[in-house]
């Protein structure tokens, strides 16, 4: 395939910790020696903080980029730990959703915008909101597929189907390459039986689309993004940010 692979991290319910699998994933596979971008698509700019990245300090952001009014090669910033490159989101972002709608290919935007820096990069991590809104969109039109972050918890199953739904309408609506590419467990404890439970029916139900790696609960990974970097570099050592690295190599070496 050329050019890279472009995934969305998503899952419509909130709190599942898609933003810290976005940076953690970044920052994994730039150890790992991969080209990677961040796009944050969320207007609190939780990704571009917890890259090391002022959002309040942007002087162009994923905003521009969607308006057309700048390119990714002049918005995006380099994380400083973290070895990746990040386009970020602020506020302002919270008003395209408006000025998108009146304008043309606008679910398409962020596709045309990413074409044009492909050559730079191996892989493009889009970090959603919560809401299936035209941001969201805009991700999953420029995706060619979902890495879901899930909690092994009772509620998880029924936002799944929900997800599953959305992605199934825009595979057959607006993107036929969109796919899930597999989901991760995260903040997993293995001592809480219904966490296992849960595991095994996501196994069950999902097979092989389930990753091998599981991604621990762990106070290091939570504690990063206030130190404005990834828990993969914030504590190399930590079981939380080997998890991360193991589940890079492993993603990669599924793409094969």
């Amino acid at each position: 395939m050329s050019g890279p692979r472009i995934f969305c991290v998503a899952n419509q319910k909130g709190g599942v910790g898609k933003t810290t699998t976005t940076v953690n994933l970044a920052a994994g596979l730039a150890q790992i020696g991969q080209r990677v971008l961040v796009v944050d698509l969320d207007p609190q700019g939780n990704a571009t903080m917890g890259s090391g990245i002022d959002k309040r300090a942007l002087e162009a952001t994923v905003y521009d980029v969607l308006l057309e009014s700048t390119t990714v090669a002049d918005a995006r910033r380099r994380s400083p730990e973290g070895g990746y490159d990040l386009l970020g989101a602020n506020r302002e972002l919270a008003g395209a959703e408006v000025e998108l709608v009146e304008l043309e290919r606008r679910e398409r935007r962020l596709k045309a915008a990413l074409q044009a820096a492909q050559a730079d990069y191996d892989f493009v991590l889009i970090d959603c909101p919560p809401s299936l809104s035209l941001l969201t969109l805009n991700g999953l039109c420029a995706a060619h597929g979902v890495v879901v972050p899930m909690q092994c918890e009772y509620f998880a199953l029924e936002g799944l189907s929900d997800l599953v739904n959305t992605i199934k309408q825009v595979h057959a609506n607006l993107n036929p390459d969109l796919q899930i590419i597999g989901l991760l467990r995260v903040m997993y404890d293995p001592r809480i039986t219904l966490q296992q439970q849960v595991s095994d029916q996501l196994k069950a139900h999902f097979g092989d689309k389930v990753f091998d790696t599981v991604i621990p609960r762990n106070v290091r990974l939570a504690e990063a993004p206030s130190y404005g970097q990834p828990g993969v570099t914030f504590d190399p050592v930590s079981k939380g940010a080997q998890a991360f690295v193991a589940f890079a190599k492993e993603l990669v070496a599924r793409l094969g």
